[in-house]
């Protein structure tokens, strides 16, 4: 029996730290190739490069490996192990807290492992033509490199769509990656809100309360990202069903005019 009162309170907080910071370990043991790279890249492949070498070959040269290396390690590990902190998250916010955490991670590690791989590959491939165009035009055409960057903006804002629409909808990768961006168009309000409120989570573990990183950043922003993209979904839902509710109304409205119309025509038939 669950306790009330004040110690129900401590207890229900203490068991959404213990789902949060389960799933975000889940998260970061099943991308953990992709982790150690980004800490090499971040803390030891900097200090090999000298101011005078970045002015010599340019940054571009020295961006190429880690580049390539994220390209093929991000969709493989990051994307299926985000998808799957999702799945738990999509649970959470339609209202099944107490769902088996290890078991509902793994099976949608399972089942969106391909799909999410692909929209990784895809999403790959865009962000690294963005981010490339931008460090080439950046010193040539800076009206061009604005562009790029605003692009590279876009698409990492559409993420947080593309997750939460693959672990809720059943459609094709290009379909959820060409929807994830349009919806992040179609709705920049709250597109920008999460984009806002995930980044202030990241920002704070990564700059101010470092412990959050390895116990609650991932979870956290799945939670928020998904939570808004459902605000975005019952909107569209409520939005079709008006629509709906209108064409039925217009139906029948037309229906009834013809019948009207067919008596004014056949005058006897109405006295009959």
């Amino acid at each position: 029996m669950e306790p009330r009162g004040l110690m129900g309170g401590f207890y229900r907080i203490s068991e959404w730290i213990m789902r949060l910071a389960v799933i975000n370990l889940l998260w970061i043991i099943t991308a953990l190739p992709f982790m150690f790279l980004v800490f090499f890249l971040v803390f030891i492949y900097p200090q090999g490069i000298t101011e005078e070498a970045l002015v010599q070959h340019g940054i571009l040269a020295f961006l190429m490996w880690p580049i390539i290396t994220i390209s093929v390690l991000a969709p493989l590990t990051l994307f299926p192990s985000t998808a799957a902190m999702f799945t738990v998250a999509r649970k959470w916010v339609t209202g099944e807290s107490d769902v088996a955490l290890f078991k509902t991670f793994f099976r949608g590690y399972k089942e969106n492992y391909k799909q999410s791989m692909i929209g990784g590959f895809i999403y790959t491939i865009l962000i690294v033509l963005m981010v490339v165009n931008y460090f080439f035009y950046r010193d040539q055409m800076a009206i061009a490199s604005y562009i790029f960057l605003a692009f590279l903006a876009l698409l990492f804002a559409s993420l947080f769509n593309y997750f939460s629409m693959l672990v809720h909808y059943h459609m094709k990768t290009f379909q959820l990656v060409k929807n994830a961006i349009l919806i992040t168009i179609g709705k920049p309000i709250r597109s920008l809100s999460t984009v806002m409120m995930c980044g202030v989570i990241i920002y704070i573990s990564l700059f101010q309360l470092t412990f959050l990183i390895p116990f609650f950043m991932g979870s956290l922003v799945a939670l928020v990202a998904f939570w808004n993209f459902n605000l975005i979904y019952m909107k569209l839902q409520e939005q079709a069903e008006k629509l709906k509710q209108s064409e039925e109304e217009a139906a029948e409205e037309a229906a009834e005019l013809n019948r009207e119309e067919l008596l004014k025509d056949n005058p006897n038939d109405s006295n009959k």
